[in-house]
């Protein structure tokens, strides 16, 4: 009798295990405020004014010229955007495409833009833009996705390479608007 397969079905279901009473602990953890949820923060300084900063990152249409992994984007809901405008965007990360449905939950021009992920990966992010005098212009982004599947150990481990990713996104931002 060939005993690999049960093998491997046994130690699929011991890892299978093993990540749900560590997404447990780590869910009892968040809760308790013991340890934060697996929030991305993310911040630059561009040398244009502030309203020229807002009218380039808050226009859905032109993201995906800055945030690479973005495709595709489409306003599902008629102009002007506003609260409660909903989107939706082609995304591509490591090869894997999906659709991201969000709704725009805070537009405040020029210092804030927020968004509700409600696609397979659900979350939040937030852009705040700040003035640095009146030729600088500072961005904070916090964004939280979480995964369909172990949602509070997947967003731990996806932190750190999508913070690189949104980073180098607010980067190719301020290449554009730094342009002579």
């Amino acid at each position: 009798m060939d005993t690999l397969p049960l093998l491997l079905a046994l130690l699929a279901g011991a890892g299978l295990a093993g990540g749900l009473i560590v997404e447990l602990i780590l869910q009892r953890a968040v809760r308790s405020g013991a340890i934060s949820p697996p929030r991305m923060h993310m911040q630059i300084v561009i040398d244009a004014p502030l309203q020229r900063v807002w009218e380039v990152a808050s226009d859905v249409q032109r993201q995906p010229e800055w945030m690479h992994e973005m495709k595709r984007v489409e306003m599902l809901t008629p102009g002007p955007v506003r609260v409660g405008s909903r989107g939706r965007a082609t995304v591509r990360i490591f090869g894997i495409s999906t659709t991201d449905d969000v709704v725009i939950t805070r537009l405040e021009p020029p210092h804030a833009f927020g968004i509700r992920h409600e696609g397979r990966f659900t979350g939040e992010g937030l852009l705040e833009f700040g003035a640095e005098g009146d030729q600088r212009t500072v961005i904070r982004w916090m964004e939280y996705l979480r995964p369909p599947l172990f949602p509070m150990l997947g967003g731990l481990i996806q932190r750190p390479i999508l913070r690189r990713i949104f980073q180098a996104d607010l980067r190719t931002l301020k290449e554009i608007l730094e342009r002579p």
